[in-house]
Formats: structure tokens, C-alpha cells, sequence
């Protein structure tokens, strides 16, 4: 089997502009919680600063400038906007995990004392 980059890059191409992935499948957002365990409850609320996280570092990423924009190089451009997204995911979870920016433990305390979970 033969790999050439424009096949790779239409498969990327078509994997990013994927409708599904505008909310990531970790952010269950339509299950019911109201049976969670503190342990559950708090795995959602981290998956939720990842999220938040990996949103603001995207933003951030756009005010910089990208000397890569000439023609020549768009194949291999969507690659790494592909890898560039997978880096941000990465970080935005290791920095939950790590030390967080404290929105999760604030949101899990708000839930347990708003609903009584």
C-alpha cells in the first residue's frame, strides 16, 4: 500500500472539518449525574477545565503570527494543524491533571452543594 502525502492529507482534512468532533467525547454532556460518585462527578468537572483549557490555548495560538502560509506548503499544513491540536489537547489535560487552574474543584464543590449530589 502506497502512501503519498495528498492521500494523508485528505484523510486529515476530512477528519478535522468533522462535525462530531466539535464537542469531544469525553464532555458527556447529555448523561445524568445525579446517581455519580464524588470520583465521577469529579473526572467530569476536570474533562470540563481540559476542555475550557484546550479552547483558551487554541485562541492564543491564533494571535500568533504563521510564517507557513504560502500555497506550496498547504498539504503539509494540514498535518500540522492536525498535530498542532492533538499538542494543545495534551498539554490542556496534563495541566488539569498536574495542578489545574482550580475551575474544577470550584465547579465540583458548586454541584454538590446546588444539587445535593
Amino acid at each position: 500500500m502506497d502512501f503519498d502525502i495528498n492521500s494523508i492529507t485528505s484523510m486529515y482534512s476530512k477528519y478535522l472539518q468533522d462535525d462530531a468532533l466539535a464537542t469531544p467525547k469525553s464532555l458527556n454532556v447529555n448523561k445524568d449525574y445525579s446517581n455519580a460518585t464524588d470520583d465521577e462527578l469529579m473526572d467530569v468537572c476536570k474533562d470540563f477545565e481540559a476542555y475550557f483549557l484546550e479552547q483558551c490555548f487554541k485562541e492564543m495560538l491564533k494571535t500568533v503570527g504563521d510564517e507557513s502560509d504560502d500555497a506550496s506548503m498547504a498539504s503539509t499544513n494540514v498535518l500540522l494543524d492536525y498535530y498542532k491540536d492533538a499538542f494543545v489537547k495534551e498539554i490542556a489535560d496534563q495541566s488539569t491533571e498536574k495542578q489545574g487552574l482550580g475551575l474544577a474543584q470550584t465547579l465540583y464543590e458548586q454541584m454538590k452543594r446546588n444539587f445535593d449530589i
